[in-house]
Order: C-alpha cells, then sequence, then structure tokens
C-alpha cells in the first residue's frame, strides 16, 4: 500500500534537515522522545518528569508570527501615550478656541450684525433690480445666529445673578461623602445628556430661524425654540456651577476623602470600556468625548482655583496649597486616559497612528 501522506498540522518539521519535532505547550520536543515517555507505566517516575521538564528547550523561532505580533503589541501600548496625548493637546486647544471665541469675536459679529440691521433704511434707497438674490435677505442666516448667540448669552448672564452662590456652597459642604460622591456622579452624567441633548436644541433654533421661507412649515415656530434654548443654556450653566461647587467642597476638605473618591471614580471607567468592542470610529468619538471632559475638568479646576484665591485675598502662598491636589486630579485624568486607550487598542488589534489618519 502507498505510504501515508505527510500530516499538514503543526507536528510536521519546519526544516527536511532537522530532526522531527512536535509542539506541546508551546515547547518542542522529538518524536522519539515522546514515543519513549509512552513506552509504558514502568518509565514513568517523578525524576524522569523532573529530568524533561529541566532540560526541555524552547523553539520560538517556529512560531515567528505570533511572537512577532505580540511583540508590536508592546510597542504599541508604548506608544499609545505619546500618541494620545498629541490628540488630547490639538483637541484641547480647538476647545479653548471655541470657549475664548464666545467672550473676544462673538461680541463683535454680534455689533457688526446689529449695524446692519440698523442700517437697514440706508439699504431701501437703493434699487431693487440691483440687489442679488442673496442680498434681498435682511440679515444673512450667519448674522441671525450670531445674534441670536448674543442674546442668549446676556439672557442667562443676567439670570445667573439670581443665583446665590454661597448658599449653594454651604449647601452642598453640609451634605455627607457619600451624598456628594453620589451627587458628582449624578451631575457628570446629567452634564453628558444636557451637553448631547442641548446642542440639538440650539441647531434646531439656527435652523428654524434661517430657514428658507417658501418651504412648508414643519416646526413650532422661533420664539418657543429660543425659550426652550435660553432655558437649556440657563440649567446647564447652573449645572457647570454645582460640579464647581463639589469640587470646591472636596479641595477645602480637611481629610480630602471626597477628592480621593473623586479620583478613584475615574478608574471604574476603564471597565466600562476597555471591554467592549470597538471601531476606529467609536475610539474617535470616544477620544472626543475625552477631550471635551478633559477640558471641562481644567475649567471646573481653574474655577475652585480663583475662588479660592478670592476668598484668601489673592495671596499667593495659599495657590500653592492648592496646587499638589490640581496636579494629583490632573495626573489622575491621564493616567485613566492613557491606560484605557491603550487596552482598547490592544484588544481590538488597532495600531497607534489612528490618532493621526
Amino acid at each position: 500500500p502507498p505510504p501515508p501522506p505527510p500530516s499538514s498540522s503543526s507536528s510536521s518539521s519546519p526544516n527536511p534537515g532537522q530532526p522531527h519535532r512536535t509542539e506541546t505547550l508551546g515547547f518542542y520536543e522529538s518524536d522519539r522522545l515522546r514515543q519513549l515517555k509512552r513506552s509504558g507505566p514502568a518509565d514513568l517516575s517523578l525524576l524522569r518528569f523532573i529530568n524533561a521538564e529541566l532540560t526541555r528547550g524552547y523553539f520560538l523561532e517556529h512560531n515567528e508570527a505570533k511572537y512577532t505580533e505580540r511583540r508590536e503589541r508592546v510597542y504599541t501600548c508604548l506608544r499609545i501615550p505619546r500618541e494620545l496625548e498629541k490628540l488630547m493637546i490639538f483637541g484641547i486647544f480647538l476647545c479653548l478656541d471655541a470657549f475664548l471665541y464666545v467672550f473676544t469675536l462673538l461680541p463683535l459679529r454680534v455689533f457688526l450684525a446689529m449695524f446692519r440691521f440698523i442700517t437697514l433704511p440706508c439699504y431701501g434707497l437703493r434699487s431693487q433690480q440691483s440687489l442679488r438674490t442673496s442680498d434681498q435677505r435682511l440679515l444673512q442666516p450667519a448674522q441671525v445666529c450670531d445674534i441670536f448667540k448674543g442674546v442668549i448669552l446676556v439672557i442667562c448672564y443676567f439670570m445667573m445673578h439670581y443665583v446665590d452662590y454661597s448658599m449653594m456652597y454651604h449647601l452642598i459642604r453640609g451634605q455627607s461623602v457619600i451624598k456628594l460622591y453620589i451627587i458628582y456622579n449624578m451631575l457628570e452624567v446629567a452634564d453628558r445628556l444636557f451637553s448631547s441633548f442641548g446642542q440639538d436644541i440650539l441647531d434646531a433654533l439656527y435652523w428654524t430661524a434661517t430657514e428658507p421661507k417658501e418651504r412648508k412649515r414643519a416646526h413650532i415656530g422661533v420664539i418657543p425654540h429660543f425659550f426652550m434654548a435660553v432655558l437649556y443654556v440657563f440649567l446647564h450653566a447652573i449645572l457647570i456651577m454645582v460640579q464647581a461647587t463639589t469640587l470646591n467642597v472636596a479641595f477645602n476638605s480637611h481629610n480630602k476623602s471626597l477628592l480621593t473618591i473623586m479620583m478613584s471614580n475615574n478608574f471604574v471607567e476603564i471597565k466600562g470600556s476597555v471591554f467592549k468592542k470597538f471601531e476606529k470610529n467609536n475610539l474617535f468619538q470616544m477620544s472626543n468625548s475625552d477631550i471635551k471632559e478633559r477640558f471641562t475638568n481644567y475649567v471646573l479646576l481653574l474655577i475652585v482655583c480663583l475662588r479660592n484665591m478670592e476668598q484668601f485675598s489673592w495671596n499667593p502662598d495659599h495657590l500653592w496649597v492648592l496646587f499638589p491636589d490640581v496636579c494629583m486630579v490632573i495626573a489622575s485624568e491621564i493616567a485613566v486616559d492613557i491606560v484605557k486607550h491603550a487596552f482598547i487598542t490592544k484588544f481590538n488589534d488597532i495600531t497607534a497612528d489612528v490618532s493621526t489618519q
């Protein structure tokens, strides 16, 4: 009879000139040695087992692809901190640009839009035949949006004057540590929900105010949308103030137990993220959320420091008292983001260069 075909399993020898070896749990040993071990129960002994364990070798070159992949995973985890921080710094500067825009360029844009609205009678002296189609609007859509942004900002600014910060601070300070921990977690969840739904409210207002008039009306009107936007901005501002007050209470507590609990809460985020399936798009969305969260924390820490400096008549010595706690909060946030992104990229086979693509 013809000889049996050679086996295509991992037991085949990689080179014809070398003795035949079989992989066993990551190790390779010759088939002759395996036959000697199976020759009978009389050959089994403790000394033989110890001798086999002490003399067997590792043949890693037979699994070159597997071990090369493991090494690349280690290099990817080592590159994650640098690539992640580059992305975070870029995103934080974008958030800072949007934040400063509200207090610098937006007032100028509102002034220009109001100036155009006041000087509209002068435009009526011109012949209508010389006007282009785009000039037939009273205001351009961008100018309408700027005016709404400015009006909402001014209204909410005056409404916030009726919120007593001192009463809020003492009310939160009188709560127990467990209550404050629960309150802070609820505020974080509410902040994410407000941010998601509030952007839709503002976009709906801008589109309702600038939608072409020849279309059929399918909305409740500009005024209801405007009041919804004012209410949202006012409630979100109160939410941020309560977050800053809670963080201020944590900084000013004697035993710092609340601050420790709040920082340890960040590590729970690792458990809820690293064991989930992530694609590149999902990882990008999570990175955007982390950038926004880190920028918000920086703003809250700045508010806490300014508030404490005001209480101590702007004494610079008190700033060095707060500095270790501020560094501890920032370091814990950075460590959590690095560990989270490192293991997400490891478990989902995502390269470290995805943040730069």
